[in-house]
């Protein structure tokens, strides 16, 4: 093992006028000589631009060193067999540079190989990454630095970072303000851990509620997906890392639904593409400027994207002006030859993929199984030079934008100990988790709970107890957790006596399969069933913890049915069989199709997939001390038949079938509506909106138009609203949605107290595809609709776009 010192800042040793001692001194007063030349080169002078230093390092660098550049190194316990470098890293590939290493020493606990002891105390982690870095500077020859990944949807990958409740809970709080709070706190924790990249957020737009990641997705709307990824990217890449927005293109819906190997053949017709599967994408890259786009793995018409030069280089580089890098998602490349068959084998399957747009190959193999025929296909002439130098290009340009090539090394690893998940981060992951609380259901006002009345509570079901929710593959791991249960025991054990019993399993034995060929109820789980009857026929009040849980959705998890798995709704028809109020608690990461839960249930709290603070919230909120203001980013259907059932739809898609809908309508042959529509969610106050105005009537098709609304609480309590802002395009030259989301604010007012909450909307808000297939804005009437659902419209006004 060599030894390698740790060292502060090259930046802080120069400003003290002292030089790093080593065989060669690479570091100087205000550059470093990367190549160690003993002279500074443009590439490594600060003073010139990032393109004239991206062109002079191009040009020193020899085929090994530009292939290099086109593939990602695993980190520890994923394909790095070392945790610090070693002799032998001398005659590993990245011996001539890598260009990113992704999840290095962050100890993630889903993967014990990847156990470190590098990952915590912040500090040491920080140093670890300094050293690995400094290999790659010193001991390559031009000393390209690498860029360092990780992931970051739920809050950094990293051990004891500061954790955030799952993205659908995201996105239930519509508040722009906090993810970018949410952004910034996810930037500088990777920025003081030695984390240059972050791969986040996620825009796939999530239509489908059997998909597995629909726990991963902000919404099934575009519109509301591209405001607050906005806010996020914009957070992260403030704190001077890179975002890497995924999975472009076109993901979120393969057929059926379907997850894992199946993630294919979207059925995606071309406008209903670019309006709204790339719309979110297309915002984000022009609006927040992303430095990173992580490449899919599935196709669209016939075309897979990562080997997609429509995807990668006419749509992504030409239209929407992107200028950062293309990482593939795993096994992206390889699918090309083994799943979608374009190319004959894997070698082909390199060319069309750095032949589309492609710039970073990632997989958890080895480097140089991409590396190696790279080499090869240019060497036989199959990939110009040209075309490998503007790829590599493109990662370098980054590198040089994150600051790599003036200051490779984490400043003052010392200080990441109070930099990351801090106090003030840990109450903003806390308030994302009370915002996030959506009040599906409140009859006759039982919620809140009146503490001093409920003296005997029963906490019943399988989900009370369980935890795997607040944590994933893509966040940060090992922060305590504080069950629902023990929420409720803190919040209430001192003036109440709260009992538990757990009633039933998360699933039954014969899962899923049980969804479609009844199992009768064994004599264990009938006994668990009537133990939790005898404990609510003795309290006041039972709260019921049912739904999923990381087992049950995620990532190639995909659902045939959507009702509360296993024996859960059995448990619940027997509690609220004795006459006693029954308050559910739904613990679920994608929509579930409740309906006897809501028609008999007097109460039902949707807590989503919360972080780590999950018990202590949804205590705060059923006992009243938090308001539910949070609202569905998703369709809940009835039933998993209506599917797709969701928001924004086309006129008369998601219609009836009766004379009211038909002059020929005569149909009572399947269930109606949804279950709960888009931005749906009530409060423990009561709002009105009043004096919608318009700045104008009329408009040119190139003006904005400002919109004003206001809303007051009508109650006796503190509450959030989120107003929300809808538009109708009246005729138009195509068939557009019947109404789309273009404004949302989330306000919070005291009691009778009123707030005007303004919008402006903007040519691109008034934009469709003509036939053509070009953007337009079209001269005719618009219908603007405020509410606090996309069902329930209180106020309408129209106005007039002109030649």
């Amino acid at each position: 093992m060599i030894k390698y010192k740790l060292f502060a800042l090259a930046s802080l040793v120069f400003l003290g006028g002292v030089t790093y001692a080593q065989q060669k001194n690479i570091y100087h007063k205000g550059w470093v000589d990367f190549n160690k030349n003993g002279k500074k080169d443009i590439f490594e002078d600060p003073s010139k631009t990032i393109d004239a230093r991206v062109k002079d390092l191009l040009s020193q660098m020899n085929l090994d060193e530009k292939t290099c550049q086109t593939a990602t190194l695993y980190g520890y316990g994923r394909v790095l067999k070392d945790e610090m470098p070693t002799a032998e890293w001398k005659t590993k590939i990245w011996k001539d540079g890598i260009a990113n290493i992704d999840e290095e020493l962050n100890s993630l606990p889903y993967n014990k190989k990847a156990l470190t002891e590098y990952s915590f105390p912040f500090s040491k982690h920080a140093n670890a990454i300094n050293t690995v870095q400094k290999w790659f500077v010193e001991e390559t020859r031009l000393g390209i630095p690498v860029d360092f990944s990780n992931e970051g949807i739920h809050g950094l990958c990293h051990d004891r970072a500061t954790p955030f409740p799952a993205p659908v809970n995201i996105g239930s709080t519509w508040n722009k303000n906090l993810v970018y709070q949410a952004g910034s706190i996810v930037g500088r924790e990777a920025k003081a851990l030695g984390y240059t990249n972050v791969y986040a957020p996620i825009l796939d737009v999530a239509r489908d509620q059997r998909w597995g990641r629909v726990v991963e997705c902000y919404s099934e709307d575009p519109y509301l997906i591209a405001e607050l990824g906005k806010q996020m990217t914009l957070g992260i890449q403030g704190q001077g890392v890179a975002a890497t927005l995924k999975h472009y293109a076109v993901y979120s819906v393969p057929k059926g639904g379907r997850d894992g190997e199946a993630r294919t053949d979207p059925h995606v017709a071309p406008r209903e593409m670019h309006e709204m599967f790339l719309y979110p994408f297309k915002r984000v890259i022009q609006e927040a400027k992303p430095m990173g786009i992580m490449s899919s793995y599935n196709d669209w018409n016939g075309e897979p994207v990562t080997g997609s030069y429509y995807f990668l280089t006419e749509l992504l580089r030409k239209q929407y002006g992107f200028d950062g890098y293309v990482v593939s998602d795993s096994e992206a490349v390889e699918f090309l030859s083994g799943k979608h068959h374009v190319a004959g084998d894997y070698k082909e399957a390199v060319r069309q993929s750095i032949q589309a747009g492609l710039n970073v190959r990632t997989h958890f193999t080895m480097p140089e199984n991409f590396i190696l025929p790279l080499r090869e296909l240019v060497k036989e002439g199959a990939i110009s030079m040209k075309t490998l130098d503007e790829r590599v290009g493109d990662v370098l340009r980054v590198k040089f934008r994150l600051g790599l090539f003036d200051d490779p090394y984490v400043k003052d690893p010392a200080s990441a100990n109070q930099k990351v998940h801090t106090k003030a981060d840990e109450e903003i992951a806390v308030q994302l988790n009370r915002e996030s609380m959506v009040l599906l259901k409140n009859e006759k006002n039982l919620l809140p709970l009146d503490i001093n009345k409920y003296k005997n509570i029963l906490v019943a079901g399988p989900l009370a107890t369980e935890v795997n929710y607040t944590t994933s593959r893509y966040g940060p791991s090992n922060n305590p957790v504080v069950s629902i249960l023990d929420g409720i025991k803190a919040f209430a054990g001192k003036t109440s006596k709260v009992n538990y019993i757990k009633g039933c399993d998360v699933i039954d034995a014969k899962w899923p399969e049980s969804e479609i060929i009844p199992v009768e109820l064994t004599a264990g789980e009938q006994q668990q069933i009537n133990a939790a009857v005898a404990a609510a026929k003795a309290a006041d009040v039972v709260i019921a913890v049912v739904g999923e849980t990381d087992n049950e959705v995620g990532e190639s998890k995909s659902r045939t049915g959507l009702n509360l798995p296993g024996r859960q709704l059995l448990l619940l028809q027997a509690l609220h069989a004795t006459g006693k109020p029954v308050v559910m608690v739904m613990v679920n990461g994608r929509p579930l199709t409740i309906n006897w839960e809501n028609r008999y249930l007097p109460a039902i709290l949707q807590a989503g997939f919360p972080g780590p603070s999950a018990g202590r919230v949804v205590a705060e909120t059923l006992f009243g001390e938090n308001n539910p203001g949070g609202k569905l980013t998703m369709t809940y259907p009835k039933s998993i038949g209506q599917i797709e059932l969701n928001f924004p739809f086309k006129p008369g898609s998601q219609a009836g079938q009766g004379k009211n809908d038909d002059p020929n309508g005569n149909g009572r042959t399947r269930v109606l509506g949804a279950l709960y529509p888009f931005g749906y969610g009530l409060s423990y106050t009561n709002f009105e909106f009043s004096n919608l105005q318009l700045s104008a009537t009329e408009i040119l098709q190139q003006a904005d138009i400002q919109i004003s609304v206001d809303v007051k609480n009508m109650g006796s309590v503190k509450g959030d609203e989120v107003v929300q802002l809808y538009l109708k395009d009246l005729v138009s030259s195509v068939t557009t949605y019947e109404s789309v989301l273009r404004g949302f604010e989330r306000v919070s007012l005291l009691p009778g107290e009123t707030k005007t909450v303004k919008f402006s909307l903007h040519p691109d808000d008034l934009a469709i595809l003509d036939k053509n297939m070009n953007w337009t804005v079209e001269p005719g009437k618009f219908q603007v609709m405020i509410g606090n659902s996309s069902e329930d419209i209180k106020l309408k006004k129209e106005f007039t776009v002109i030649q």
